[in-house]
């Protein structure tokens, strides 16, 4: 059975059944929705571009075409071996599970309910109703989330206030010098950004109680401060858990036998950092679904790629391939944005033992391609700096 039916679970039962997978497969998932694509709801959706319906990834009929037994809108509360305990009272068992449960969205200390957070479908859509009416809008946390909420309320003529507890935007994926131009992409688009600035509470939906004792208050406030994986159903079931499920490097929870972990949720041991490693990437979760699809059937797994995020912020496409977390080198391949140029343009390698372990591009795709496979094959850098025209 695979437990949460988004991208992860869905891209799971697909390679099952595309390699010959005979076997009855149920699909758990707490919300009521058919199982859809996230990275559109803060982008398209948001924005109003997309009706719900276009980021769907299957419908029933496609589950149904799938032979799965979908039970939507019913959430897993307790797994015990490889049978699952349901919120309805009901368990269902298999001979090996995967949990694909993703994440939620990370909630400020005693945070009230009229503050808003985006990480649903339910929530981008009371999001996009509440823009409607706005006229100004504080929004806490700088990632890309607030970066792309950011933008399709400065579209709506509200008026953004955005609040960041680091010294950049986007620092902790960035870094602190790459930061600095995700901070002029908010302030040439006309947001009141300020960095730096912390919380000290949130007196209710509309006001914000800041660490020096300042208040400000807004039409909507918005609480884009991060997600975190919700494992509290796993509980006394006898697994690792820490910030995320740690798994091997074919996606099987260490401790546990007949159960994996895909997506965001999962950390996967990684034979050449030595470290588990997880991340909030679409692509990683689709490739580590494959993987751990074949491992349960015992075939050749896919190989892996580096992981892959993108943010569309400010009329650009922000791309970010590799671990940017791990460099000790920073290298402008294409651009002048660390230099005081356009941010347009800007490609920044991420060199760490003198190879290139990740990429970051502000709005050029097409010089961005090149270092996919750079970055896979962990370049050094003399072939990095080869590349630059």
């Amino acid at each position: 059975m695979v437990v949460g039916a988004g991208l992860g679970g869905l891209r799971t039962i697909e390679r099952l059944r595309a390699d010959g997978y005979p076997g009855r497969i149920t699909l758990i998932g707490a919300e009521e929705h058919e199982p859809y694509d996230r990275p559109p709801l803060s982008k398209q959706v948001l924005s109003g571009d997309w009706e719900p319906g276009r980021a769907v990834l299957r419908d029933r009929a496609g589950l149904a075409g799938l032979d799965v037994t979908a039970r939507l809108g019913t959430g897993a509360v307790a797994l015990h071996g490889t049978t699952v305990e349901l919120d309805d009272g009901g368990t269902v068992a298999g001979d090996a599970v995967v949990i694909a449960t993703g994440l939620v969205a990370r909630r400020l200390p005693h945070q009230p309910d009229g503050v808003a957070v985006l990480r649903t479908l339910d929530d981008a859509l009371a999001l996009r109703r509440a823009l409607g009416t706005a006229r100004s809008m504080i929004v806490i946390g700088a990632g890309f989330v607030g970066a792309e909420v950011t933008c399709a309320a400065l579209r709506r003529g509200v008026r953004v206030t955005v609040l960041e507890a680091l010294d950049a935007p986007c620092q902790r994926v960035l870094g602190r010098r790459v930061g600095e131009l995700a901070t002029r992409l908010f302030t040439e688009a006309g947001a009141d950004l300020r960095c730096g600035t912390r919380i000290g509470r949130l007196l209710d939906g509309r006001t914000v109680e800041l660490a020096d004792g300042s208040v400000l208050s807004a039409d909507l406030v918005l609480a884009g401060v991060g997600a975190v994986p919700d494992l509290r159903w796993l509980d006394g079931a006898g697994v690792r858990v820490n910030d995320r499920l740690a798994c091997n490097e074919r996606g099987r929870v260490v401790g546990m036998s007949g159960v994996w972990a895909v997506g965001d949720a999962a950390a996967w041991w990684n034979p050449a950092t030595g470290d588990h490693h997880g991340g909030e990437h679409w692509t990683l979760t689709g490739e580590q679904a494959a993987r751990a699809a074949c491992d349960i059937l015992g075939t050749e797994p896919p190989a892996a790629g580096p992981p892959y995020v993108w943010s569309d912020q400010f009329g650009l496409k922000v791309q970010v391939i590799g671990r940017t977390d791990t460099a000790d080198e920073l290298v402008q391949l294409h651009g002048t944005g660390l230099d005081g140029g356009p941010v347009k343009g800007t490609v920044v390698g991420y060199l760490a033992g003198g190879v290139l372990a990740g990429a970051v591009s502000f709005g050029a795709p097409a010089r961005f391609a090149r270092y996919r496979a750079l970055v896979a094959s962990g370049a050094p850098r003399e072939k990095v700096l080869a590349t630059i025209e």
